[in-house]
């Protein structure tokens, strides 16, 4: 009995301050940026090793998702109308930072619907001790894992943070807008002009963060996002790339055929998604490539801006 609880006592408490590489991160910390290594290394020691986050990270629980089923899970009614409730509610705030970045309200509130339904499910994970486990027992991507926590120690100096409350996704995103610990270092405001970036608590930081972050990316105010199209050419789902790649001009000569009117100069990428009535074809321009910089998925940018298309429609009829 003994024996079976230190194993399992082992599994969680892992003592990290104890091992060679975390005792030269800390070394790292305290020389690169003058941390102190002795609280640092009580931190370490305090750290628990996350067996559920390793288990998440290899084998995902999520299956590979089409189209037809991303929406069933992201344009629910309930989804779209919490967003238009949500514009309603923040409007001057969201026209404030539309104003200032450029970026449209219903862009910035679907970003937040699609993350973490409005504020509602912003994790519960331990980002330190999720950011110890992945950065020194997941060998994969354990040197993107242990720079994001040395970003996580990092904000929390410069925001006087008790890093040992920072809760979030398994893999570390946090607050109402999932940043990860370098893009809130490097994208996240002050927007209520308080003294700190907080993407917990205050939804004015949170809507100017998600707003300048979109902008410091390159978006293109009052430009098309997504163009629905027909095409002749055999294009099935899995082909598609990411970034715009050749004027819209080149896809019309090769036998695409516009639904809506966008310059023709304007650089785009072909995407075809199996949706509720078969293959959709669309043209994603640069604004659809900028969203695809927040999750690095087509389907993420797809449900984005089709929620936040229904959004508008939604406040739209309620005038």
């Amino acid at each position: 009995m003994l024996l079976l609880l230190t194993m399992l006592a082992g599994n969680v408490f892992a003592n990290y301050s104890q091992r060679e590489d975390v005792q030269q991160f800390i070394r790292q910390m305290a020389d690169k940026h003058g941390f102190d290594e002795k609280a640092l290394k009580q931190q370490f020691a305090r750290a628990k090793k996350l067996d559920d986050v390793l288990e998440k990270i290899a084998k995902p629980a999520e299956k590979t998702l089409n189209w037809k089923q991303y929406q069933r899970i992201f344009l629910t009614d309930k989804r779209i109308r919490r967003g238009i409730d949500f514009m309603r509610k923040h409007r001057d705030l969201l026209a404030r930072a539309e104003k200032q970045y450029g970026v449209p309200a219903q862009i910035i509130a679907a970003i937040i619907g699609v993350e973490t339904y409005y504020g509602r499910r912003s994790g519960k994970t331990a980002v330190f001790d999720s950011l110890t486990t992945l950065g020194f027992d997941y060998p994969p991507r354990a040197k993107f894992f242990r720079s994001e926590l040395e970003q996580l120690l990092l904000l929390a100096r410069e925001e006087d943070i008790d890093v040992k409350t920072v809760r979030g996704s398994y893999a570390g995103a946090m607050g109402m807008p999932q940043f990860i610990s370098s893009s809130y270092r490097r994208y996240a405001v002050d927007f209520d002009k308080d003294g700190r970036r907080d993407l917990w608590h205050s939804l004015e930081d949170v809507i100017g963060s998600v707003a300048n972050y979109f902008h410091m990316h390159g978006w293109h105010p009052g430009e098309a996002i997504l163009l629905p199209v027909e095409t002749g050419e055999k294009h099935e789902p899995g082909d598609n790339k990411l970034k715009p790649y050749q004027p819209v001009e080149a896809f019309i000569r090769q036998g695409v055929r516009l639904q809506a009117d966008v310059p023709h100069n304007a650089l785009a990428t072909l995407l075809a998604f199996e949706g509720k009535n078969g293959i959709e074809h669309w043209l994603g321009l640069q604004n659809f490539y900028v969203i695809t910089r927040y999750n690095h998925s087509a389907l993420y940018a797809m449900a984005v801006f089709h929620l936040s298309e229904k959004i508008k429609a939604g406040l739209r009829d309620d005038l």
